[in-house]
């Protein structure tokens, strides 16, 4: 037998049979210890992740400011702005392109400063959030940077539309307002033609959106851009894929305005459809519209020549003189003219072949390199159904000869008024050729308005973009003839559109439309469009009040035209002074005045002038009543038709308004 001496206490399990013990365990009883063991590891590790879990927020402060904060949400990877002190929801930023489930750590890589927050997904992203200079007083802002570690990262932030109204970005076939009803997949976010391409974004542009919350969103004009809309969900900012390009906008926590001037203009606008075969056509079809506006009583205002016409008149007229100007101002008198140009001159225009004849093509024109090192020649594209070059504006000499021969016509023509169509648009993209720096995104409308503006304030142009501090009028989009988003509907959205970007001074789209809708020569139509066009700063027409409809049309357009002239104009005069010194839109949405409200950020049936003067006309076919909202609690409203009063921040049901009237009240 074999003996242990006893050298612990008796109590105690003696090690040598301990170990004799588990030599002599089966290999089962072994396997039974060993998952044991492993079975209580993994239960402390799920222990202890489980309490790092429930201890940690799903959100983490990431920059502080004074009165505003940015956080990470780990769940879904999403950027958070929160007002302070009570962290109010501002905005939600869902990120893309980085991985969510990973997030910044409690100390970024830019630490030592404190208004700066740095983090970087490995192979992936790189991130920089920062305090900037305010943009305007009572405001805080912040800087937010992505930049692309590797060539194949698309960087996408998409600004969540849940609890928040989204203004402003860019013009769109059917109008909405707010944005959050339109629907759009990512594109280049430039300025185009919606009558070539519907689908696209319209003349009107800013790279600058607002939301209810009271934040903006604006992105630098050097960052390549796409942008999609997502009804009623998000709208995203992505950059170009396979590019590496950086992604960066900034965040304030209020609104952005600029320093405008006023072009002044009131006058009625009567657009000339007659013959154009001809320069002696086109003068007596000038002379029987000016005589026919006379016999009608309607002998004030201007009358719209358009491109084609101008061109046949400016072939006729080369050489101006002091008879021919006297002869021109007499086609429409006592009415003034305004003819229009555009930057494009047809392959086949005596223009074009002149300039190649003097081998000042490749200089004059927008033009492109098939070969590195081979020879220039001019970029063609297509224009009102026409091969086209369209005007090198990064041309000193292109644009002098333009503006000169722009001058020229206006002195030779006797015109007051030039209007510069074709504006908008990127040759280069739309063509998928690569574009000179300072013509990338919509370069080209911002270098050619600046340029046009020097012709004085008697310019409308087609577009804006970053223009809107120029002393321009700028052309609406062309409208269908119909009750539709397209049509009519569309017209006081996009009144609150370009005015919240700045372009308060514009010419609406003619009464009834100017594209051939569903219902032509509707009178209701006309009725209701001319009631709205009555309170904006110039009223246009097409088609004139007597050929669509009877006499009492024809004397509601001069009771129109007289309280434009009487009642509107002295408004916008009072109003553009405040535009210029405080920066506030001239029309303003109902939530201007009741921007705590959640029911005023969808009102876009209304429209205020000011802060004291509400439109809420009829904009469905066949209605002779409507619900009115009336803002501002604590205001006061005068029906200017029934001299009633009503409390503002309520909603009139149901409000008689006959096809003669159009609601409008006074605070």
């Amino acid at each position: 037998d074999r003996t242990m001496p006893l050298s612990r206490h008796t109590g105690q399990i003696p090690e040598s049979n301990w170990t004799l013990g588990f030599r002599e365990m089966t290999e089962p009883w072994k396997g039974a210890v060993g998952c044991l063991g492993v079975a209580v590891f993994f239960a402390m590790t799920i222990g202890i992740i489980s309490w790092q879990a429930l201890e940690q927020s799903p959100e983490e402060w990431v920059l502080r400011g004074r009165d505003a904060g940015m956080l990470w949400e780990r769940g879904r990877g999403a950027l958070l702005l929160r007002a302070l002190p009570a962290g109010r929801p501002v905005l939600a930023i869902a990120v893309g392109s980085v991985p969510a489930t990973e997030p910044p750590p409690p100390r970024d890589r830019c630490w030592h400063d404190g208004g700066q927050f740095c983090y970087s997904w490995e192979e992936d992203a790189e991130l920089r959030l920062s305090l900037e200079p305010p943009a305007a007083p009572g405001t805080e802002c912040y800087g937010v940077r992505w930049t692309p570690l590797r060539p194949d990262v698309t960087l996408k932030d998409c600004f969540s539309m849940a609890n928040v109204s989204w203004y402003g970005g860019p013009s769109i076939h059917a109008q909405r307002w707010p944005l959050n009803g339109a629907e759009s997949p990512a594109q280049p976010l430039v300025s185009g033609d919606l009558s070539t391409n519907p689908d696209g974004f319209g003349p009107v542009l800013e790279r600058y959106f607002l939301g209810s919350t009271g934040v903006t969103v604006t992105v630098a004009p050097d960052v390549p851009l796409l942008l999609s809309l997502e009804s009623h969900r998000q709208f995203c900012l992505e950059t170009p894929a396979g590019r590496a390009e950086p992604l960066h906008y900034q965040l304030c926590v209020s609104a952005d305005h600029l320093m405008r001037n006023f072009p002044p203009c009131s006058s009625p606008i009567w657009r000339y459809h007659g013959p154009e075969g001809s320069a002696a056509k086109i003068k007596r079809g000038l002379r029987s519209l000016a005589r026919r506006l006379k016999r009608h009583r309607l002998q004030e205002g201007v009358v719209a020549l358009g491109e084609r016409g101008t061109a046949v008149l400016a072939t006729a007229d080369l050489v101006p003189s002091e008879r021919r100007k006297r002869q021109a101002l007499a086609l429409v008198e006592p009415l003034e003219l305004s003819i229009t140009l555009s930057p494009y001159a047809s392959v086949t225009s005596p223009l074009f072949l002149r300039s190649l004849r003097g081998g000042e093509a490749a200089g004059y024109w927008l033009s492109r390199q098939p070969r590195p090192g081979g020879s220039s020649i001019p970029l063609l594209t297509t224009w009102k159904g026409q091969l086209c070059a369209r005007l090198n504006i990064t041309s000193e000499a292109a644009l002098r000869w333009y503006l000169a021969r722009a001058r020229h016509l206006r002195q030779a023509l006797g015109a007051t008024y030039v209007v510069f169509e074709g504006v908008e648009g990127n040759s280069f993209l739309e063509q998928d050729v690569p574009a000179p720096a300072e013509l990338a995104g919509d370069g080209y409308t911002e270098v050619l308005a600046a340029a046009l503006a020097t012709l004085g304030n008697g310019t409308v142009i087609s577009a804006g973009s970053r223009s809107s501090h120029l002393p321009l009028f700028v052309q609406m989009r062309p409208l269908r003839s119909d009750w539709s988003h397209a049509g009519l509907k569309g017209l006081i959205p996009s009144v609150l559109h370009y005015s919240l970007l700045g372009y308060n001074f514009f010419i609406p789209d003619a009464v009834g439309g100017s594209v051939a809708g569903a219902t032509p020569g509707d009178p209701e139509l006309f009725v209701r469009w001319l009631q709205i066009v009555t309170f904006l700063p110039v009223m246009a027409f097409g088609t004139p009040p007597w050929l669509c409809c009877d006499a009492w049309v024809l004397n509601l357009t001069r009771q129109c035209i007289q309280r434009h002239r009487d009642f509107v104009v002295p408004l916008l005069l009072k109003y553009s002074e405040e535009w210029q010194s405080l920066g506030y839109p001239i029309f303003r949405p109902a939530w201007w005045l009741s921007p705590t409200d959640p029911v005023a950020f969808t009102i876009e049936d209304e429209f205020l002038i000011g802060d004291e003067v509400l439109v809420a006309p009829i904009t469905e076919k066949g209605q002779t009543w409507r619900d009115i909202y009336l803002p501002g609690e604590g205001h006061l409203w005068l029906d200017t038709n029934t001299a009633r009063v009503f409390d503002g921040g309520t909603t009139l049901r149901n409000y008689s308004a006959s096809l003669a009237e159009v609601p409008v009240f006074v605070k």
